[in-house]
């Protein structure tokens, strides 16, 4: 993806601590339109890696709704967001996972209702991060809990040096990001695709 590259390369700073900032088009102010085409080039992607058949996307809130949202339009399927609080609304039997923040520290709890993921489900993994790989684990495990079948894995901004793509390798499934950071040190963001094709393992 072009677009997001070159956002990136222009608006994205390194805090530090592993933190890359892109508040101003991915995880505080959306762009619509660079958002919108996350979603067609997540649905390319998958198709051209031979995942059929989809029928859920599933994500943690908060920043991963977007890219989920836009995705699952594309492919015309419902999209599931874990929740980090349980509302009164949600029935007994709930499925539960931890993850670590790396943003706001500590732990959270991922949960998801059973009325809304089930054995029959076929599913997409959208996120905004690939890390070290933990949260997107934890959504593994819910959508394991469940039974339902995971065909596949999509960021929008893969941090390579983080080891997260190894991590979840066990996983046999194809992992997709739009964009792929090599290295952050000081000022110097590298984009391993600065050509703007998704990242390829």
């Amino acid at each position: 993806m072009r677009a997001l590259v070159e956002r990136i390369q222009a608006e994205g700073r390194n805090l530090g601590g592993g933190i890359l900032k892109v508040d101003g088009f991915v995880n505080h102010q959306l762009d619509p339109m660079l958002t919108m085409d996350m979603g067609r080039a997540f649905a390319n992607a998958f198709a051209r890696r031979g995942v059929a058949g989809i029928t859920k996307i599933i994500t943690a809130e908060v920043s991963g709704i977007a890219p989920a949202l836009t995705t699952a339009m594309v492919l015309d399927v419902p999209m599931i967001y874990a929740r980090k609080t349980r509302p009164i609304t949600m029935p007994e039997g709930y499925y539960s996972a931890q993850a670590p923040s790396h943003t706001k520290g500590g732990i959270v709890d991922l949960i998801v209702s059973p009325e809304y993921l089930t054995t029959d489900d076929r599913v997409l993994l959208i996120d905004d991060f690939l890390a070290t790989g933990k949260t997107i684990a934890a959504l593994v495990t819910l959508v394991a809990q469940c039974g339902a079948t995971l065909c596949g894995i999509g960021c929008i901004i893969e941090k390579t040096f983080e080891g997260g793509r190894t991590h979840l390798a066990h996983l046999g499934v194809p992992i997709v990001s739009l964009a792929a950071i090599t290295s952050m040190e000081g000022d110097e963001i590298v984009v391993a695709n600065p050509a703007g094709t998704e990242a390829e393992p």
